[in-house]
Parts: C-alpha cells; sequence; structure tokens
C-alpha cells in the first residue's frame, strides 16, 4: 500500500470527512459487483497494523471459526440478504457468489478472478437489487462477509482496500463497467464503536447508462471478520437512496458479526 495508513483520518474526521464521502458517490467490483480486498499485505504497504482487542467488542474464544465449515457458517448466518438493504429489493441470478470466489485487482486496475488466499477461511458475497421500473434503471447491491484466520489478516484487508483506491482511481469492474475518481477514507479505532471502516467512492460508468452514476462503497472490521457493501446507482436512482440502504444493511451485518463472535454481556 502506497503510504497505507499515511492517508488515514484519526476519529474526529469521521463525522466532517466520511459526511461528505457519502454525499457523493463509491466502490466495489466483482462477480459482478463485490470485491473484498485481499487479506495479504503488498509491496508498499509499510506500517504493520494492529492487533490490539477491539473496544466496544468482547470475543468469545469459544465462538471463534475453527475451521472453514465454522466459518462457512458464521458468514451465512451474518452477510447481507435483500429485505436488510430495504423493502424493494429482491434477489439476483445467481443470488450467491460462486464457491471460492475471490476478486483480485490486477497490475492494470481491472478486476479478475483470483484465488482465496490461505488467510481466509470462508468469504460469501451476496447479490440484490431494485428491478428497472418505471424509467428508473435497476438499483444493484451487493454484500460481503469474509471470515479471516486472524484479526491481524483481516488488519491487512482493510489496509489492502485503501490501497486499491490510492493505486487505481479508476477500475475496470468487467466488460463495459467501470469506475472513475475513486477516493478513499479510513478510519481506525476511535469512532463508531472503535470499529476498523473503510470508505470509498466515485463515478460509476456503464455502457448501459447514460452519463455517470454515483458507487459507494463501505467495509467494517469486527475481530477477524469483516463485512462490506457497494452500491452502484442508476439513472433515476437518488444517490441517497443507496446510501441509506448501505447504510442500513451494514449495521445489521456489523450486529449480526458482533452476535456471532462476541461474548454476551
Amino acid at each position: 500500500m502506497r503510504d497505507t495508513y499515511g492517508r488515514v483520518l484519526r476519529a474526529g474526521a469521521l463525522a466532517a470527512a466520511g459526511g461528505l464521502l457519502l454525499a457523493g458517490c463509491s466502490s466495489g467490483g466483482g462477480g459482478d459487483d463485490a470485491r473484498p480486498s485481499r487479506a495479504t499485505p503488498s509491496a508498499g504497504a509499510s506500517r504493520t497494523p494492529t492487533t490490539s482487542p477491539t473496544p466496544g467488542f468482547t470475543p468469545d474464544p469459544k465462538k471463534a471459526p475453527r475451521d472453514a465449515a465454522d466459518a462457512e457458517r458464521i458468514a451465512l448466518a451474518i452477510v447481507g440478504r435483500p429485505d436488510d438493504w430495504g423493502p424493494d429489493f429482491v434477489e439476483r441470478t445467481p443470488f450467491l457468489s460462486a464457491p471460492g470466489y475471490w476478486p483480485v485487482l490486477d497490475a492494470n486496475c481491472a478486476w479478475e478472478a483470483g484465488t482465496l488466499p490461505r488467510s481466509v477461511l470462508f468469504s460469501v458475497t451476496t447479490y440484490s437489487e431494485i428491478p428497472a421500473a418505471d424509467g428508473k434503471g435497476p438499483l444493484r447491491v451487493a454484500a460481503t462477509v469474509t471470515v479471516h484466520r486472524t484479526d491481524a489478516d483481516a488488519d491487512w484487508e482493510m489496509a489492502a482496500t485503501l490501497e486499491e483506491a490510492l493505486r487505481c482511481p479508476e477500475q475496470q469492474l468487467r466488460q463495459g463497467e467501470r469506475i472513475t475518481d475513486l477516493k478513499s477514507l479510513g478510519v481506525p479505532y476511535g469512532a463508531d464503536e472503535n470499529l476498523d471502516t473503510v470508505m470509498e467512492q466515485g463515478a460509476y460508468l456503464a455502457d448501459a447508462f447514460k452519463g455517470p452514476q454515483s458507487y459507494s462503497w463501505q467495509q467494517l472490521r469486527i475481530g477477524q471478520v469483516s463485512v462490506a457493501a457497494v452500491v452502484k446507482g442508476a439513472p433515476g436512482r437518488a444517490p441517497a437512496d443507496g446510501t441509506t440502504a448501505l447504510i442500513r444493511v451494514s449495521g445489521l451485518m456489523q450486529a449480526r458479526a458482533k452476535t456471532q463472535l462476541g461474548a454476551q454481556s
């Protein structure tokens, strides 16, 4: 990562900078929308992510996943479903990502199929949408849950997410779809219950649409689990509609992750 945490803003910046960021547009790529970041450090990463316990979250060692089967059960219990985004969302086809799916941003800033890293026990993405209607395009969204082997592995994923926007402010999602003007904001411990948070915004360009649309990505880390959500705008859809849905699903997945991994209070 190019000065990975040099761009990270402390807690007090979340309300100001984060609010401005979410007022615009942000990111995610994948199969075809979701894009979990790699959980391994890139050559440019200069600082080892912290591994201290997450304030406001107490893990229960008995709930920690022992293997891929445990991780799959936990991920599927957390990942967002259509109703989690809002009442008008439905499943897309396919609804679940293929087993072992792991997108990678290549040297040319294009997303391609990769191999699940050893540091990841299980990762799953769900795809939902509000279908096109009344002259409005389809509002397409995706939610991803990745269960890492350790907290440190999850930290590296957050760092890699920041790096990708810095390295590639323009990214090819797939044929006929790309994002431009990508901006990234990382918030370390100290805000939003001291959870690691990454937000990205950019302009979404698709051959099927006229003009740029909003594009938003948010990712949170809870212990060894990361949850991410992405919204791709469409003609006739207000950016605020996507932002509301993204905040809603992110909050629900965060709460479920705490339930799945945390000690009872």
